[in-house]
């Protein structure tokens, strides 16, 4: 996996201030599910050029007149969970941005796809990986875009991590080390419940690890190995806590991984290659992203990760861009690998094959 035709192009050390330019035409977006993560994504937008927020869906209405007041969302494009199938007659919204807890992603998913707007689902995409594949032929059926918030994909730091290792200046890649994780607070949330998680750490910041193993070996594992630890068994009943993993891959590189809901300040990708190696750290979160390689600091631009990636996702469809690999299929060989963590689980650690 690389980022293909993009990885070169806006996001160098010499490039402008801000990758996009301003345009005339603007993807109009509409967010389902009004969460954390949300506001988060609606804030960023104000600083897109290419991408505008200009509808809502939630199931609280206590949130719809701070929305309001904040965004400017007139009330003709703001729906609730039972009449957003009538999101297919507004003119106004182009896509929707599904941020609701993982497990309701495959239903939201199938909902806005009927409606004829384009999709992007907040990671992981799904359950599991079957999941994920009949949301990618719903969409593909319904003649929609699907895309998956990899965030850092559009990443100046990550970004720059891909385009060294496409131009062999890492070498061949051989051992990969990457880790993702926080301290979990409120018991009573809900990515501590399995109905609506799907899991627990690796469903929540494990598709990190693995998604970062993924970008910098440029290939897709071939077998899983994978352990559990759980400090607390009642806080974690229903998912998994600490988990660490290992990943092979074609050419012989092997990555170690994990992630947590027990502790900080672990987070990091490493890659060593023939050539040389690269360190993220922070890798994963919302910046600033830092790093170094054996050339010396990386000196990338500081983005907001949520901008770049509207404005990004927006460029794809309004100009018929080329995808960064962000897409349904993106999401789908993270959950094939996710799949084969959760079954080297359930067998005590055995390695499990994967196939694509």
């Amino acid at each position: 996996m690389g980022l293909g035709a993009l990885a070169v192009s806006p996001f160098s050390s010499n490039a402008s201030p801000y990758p996009y330019a301003p345009s005339k035409n603007t993807l109009r977006v509409a967010l389902m599910g009004l969460g954390g993560y949300a506001n988060i994504v609606a804030r960023a937008m104000k600083e897109c050029r290419l991408a505008t927020l200009t509808g809502i869906i939630t199931g609280t209405p206590s949130k719809i007149e701070q929305w309001q007041k904040n965004y400017n969302i007139p009330n003709r494009n703001i729906y609730n969970y039972d009449n957003v199938q009538n999101i297919a007659n507004n003119p106004e919204i182009d896509l929707v941005y599904i941020t609701t807890p993982n497990s309701l992603h495959y239903k939201h998913v199938l909902q806005i796809a009927a409606t004829g707007k384009h999709v992007i689902c907040e990671k992981p995409v799904a359950d599991n990986a079957q999941q994920a594949r009949e949301m990618i032929a719903a969409c593909k059926k319904a003649g929609v875009k699907f895309y998956i918030g990899y965030r850092l994909h559009f990443e100046p730091h990550t970004r720059e991590i891909i385009r060294m290792r496409e131009a062999g200046e890492f070498g061949k890649i051989k051992y990969v080390d990457n880790f993702m994780g926080f301290r979990i607070g409120d018991p009573n949330q809900w990515r501590l419940k399995h109905a609506l998680a799907g899991g627990g750490a690796i469903m929540d910041v494990g598709v990190y690890s693995l998604n970062g193993a993924r970008y910098a070996t440029g290939e897709e594992p071939i077998w899983v190995t994978a352990q559990e630890v759980k400090t607390d068994p009642v806080k974690f009943a229903e998912v998994d806590e600490t988990v660490l993993f290992q990943l092979g891959f074609p050419s012989g590189a092997v990555a170690n991984c994990g992630c947590t809901y027990n502790y900080n300040y672990a987070e990091r990708l490493f890659l060593s290659g023939e050539k040389g190696f690269a360190e993220l750290r922070p890798a994963f979160g919302y910046g600033p992203i830092k790093g170094t390689t054996h050339l010396g600091p990386l000196n990338q631009p500081v983005r907001t990760h949520q901008a770049l990636q509207m404005d990004g996702i927006a460029d794809c469809i309004l100009n018929n861009k080329p995808d960064p690999n962000v897409s349904g299929e993106e999401g789908l060989k993270d959950m094939i690998a996710i799949d084969a963590i959760y079954e080297s689980l359930r067998k005590g650690g055995a390695k499990i094959l994967i196939n694509q």
